[in-house]
């Protein structure tokens, strides 16, 4: 229909359908071809379709086109929406399009471009009802049927006094029950639970979830009410971080676009970086495995335990590093809680060590003889001269000697997979940097060294 230029059966289309379907399938059209395509719907249409485009895309789109085609969109995306989108589009980007939206739109523009953008106020939005307290229900809900247009959710109506502090709050379903004649002071309550405009953004994300409120209001250091959190954007702020914490523990690092829109070389760098940094890491297993050269050639049935044992120590670990991060974007624990953490992992390593020992125990056990002791090791040091042959490694004291390593390392990469996350928290860093990876580069590294120490205290 693009083709055609069917503007009335377009239009009519693209008006019955829900405008994330519009996004979805003009995902593929180029930038040219979507301009043309939302030229068919008005400027609030052209909005709500507007917000479902994926990120990377509501920047193609907006600097693919003239300042004055692109302005009437970005006054009728939500507040929050289009704040989030002109902090990507950068300062010259937003000096060039302010003289062209209205005064209103500019300065509340310009007021959520204020705010860092991992805050509150960077999040919120300024599209909300509120109230005075001397108001009686009927005329708040009157003043709610005049603003509900603009406002992006109407289940709370906020009461301020006259200079816009925060008094209390009304829920809809209050006001629709309450008697006409009655005053807003007495069916509000007073009792508000609310964030600063400072306050981190997955703070206010994890408040939302608890007290399960379909938004939030964020006060400055004067208790006046600036805006409001909604819970779609606490979600938004949920899947982020939860995108971002799991790039991390994979060593991919942070990854902004669509997986598939993304450039492959994009994507190669990040992963590369993140890959050689932990093979030049993993390069200390080489050197450990180096040192302890003279007892592999004199005990070769270790080589094959090697495996085994640090890879105890690796997923160990990450399960624990795994777990602490969680934890902490959750909001489960915190750095204070470290010594808790410690306690609790300190046993938890002992007691899977021990699991995991005895079962090392027993397959240590049931490996064959002539694997301990080669006959034809044996053999070639019979056959030189002045040299006595190997002394027999005892069954028993290897098996012995990989449960007791399999317990040390599972314990010890357990403990370092439990304390990472929060030293690198503390260090300012995201925890989830210490995650797999990490870890397990690591313990292999240690783990070498416990395995081949124990081998020389108990069978050299």
């Amino acid at each position: 229909m693009l083709d055609t230029a069917d503007r009335e059966g377009l239009s009519d289309v693209l008006s019955e359908t829900h405008p994330a379907s519009i996004a979805e399938f003009s995902e593929g059209l180029s930038t040219e071809e979507t301009w043309k395509l939302l030229d068919y719907t008005d400027s609030q249409q052209q909005a709500n379709i507007f917000a479902f485009y994926t990120p990377q895309h509501q920047l193609e789109l907006a600097e693919g086109v003239n300042h004055e085609r692109f302005a009437p969109v970005l006054e009728k995306m939500s507040h929050d929406d289009r704040g989030n989108l002109l902090r990507k589009l950068g300062p010259k980007f937003v000096e060039a399009l302010m003289p062209l939206v209205a005064k209103a739109d500019r300065d509340d523009i310009k007021k959520l471009l204020s705010y860092p953008e991992n805050t509150a106020g960077g999040m919120m939005t300024t599209d909300f009802v509120s109230i005075s307290e001397n108001m009686t229900a009927e005329q708040a809900i009157s003043m709610l049927r005049e603003k509900s247009p603009s406002s992006e959710t109407i289940y709370y109506l906020y009461v301020l006094d006259d200079y816009y502090h925060l008094q209390g709050i009304v829920s809809l379903r209050d006001l629709i029950i309450a008697k006409p004649d009655s005053r807003v002071r007495d069916i509000m309550s007073d009792r508000v639970i609310s964030v600063k405009v400072t306050q981190d953004k997955e703070e206010v994300a994890q408040l939302l979830a608890k007290y399960d409120f379909l938004a939030m209001p964020v006060t400055d250091e004067q208790n006046r009410l600036v805006g409001i959190v909604t819970y779609d954007d606490a979600i938004d702020v949920v899947t982020q971080e939860a995108t971002e914490d799991a790039l991390h523990m994979a060593g991919v690092g942070n990854l902004a676009e669509n997986y598939l829109e993304a450039k492959f070389t994009s994507i190669w760098r990040r992963r590369a970086v993140w890959l050689s940094l932990l093979f030049l890491a993993e390069l200390g297993t080489f050197s450990a495995i180096a040192h302890f050269q003279d007892q592999l050639d004199k005990l070769t049935v270790l080589a094959l335990f090697i495996p085994l044992c640090i890879s105890t120590g690796g997923n160990s670990g990450s399960q624990a590093a795994t777990l602490v991060t969680r934890a902490l974007a959750l909001g489960h624990i915190k750095l204070g809680d470290w010594f808790r953490v410690l306690r609790h992992e300190l046993v938890m390593g002992i007691m899977l060590g021990l699991t995991l020992g005895v079962i090392g125990f027993a397959r240590a056990s049931l490996t064959p003889e002539s694997v301990i002791n080669p006959p034809a090791k044996v053999e070639a040091a019979e056959a030189k001269e002045n040299e006595a042959p190997p002394e027999k490694v005892n069954r028993f004291m290897l098996a012995h000697t990989v449960s007791q390593a399999v317990v040390c390392i599972c314990l010890w990469g357990t403990m370092v997979g439990a304390m990472l996350p929060l030293i690198f928290k503390k260090l300012g860093f995201d925890p989830a940097y210490a995650s797999s990876p990490f870890v397990a580069t690591f313990v292999d590294v240690t783990g070498i060294v416990i395995f081949f120490s124990l081998s020389k205290i108990y069978l050299l």
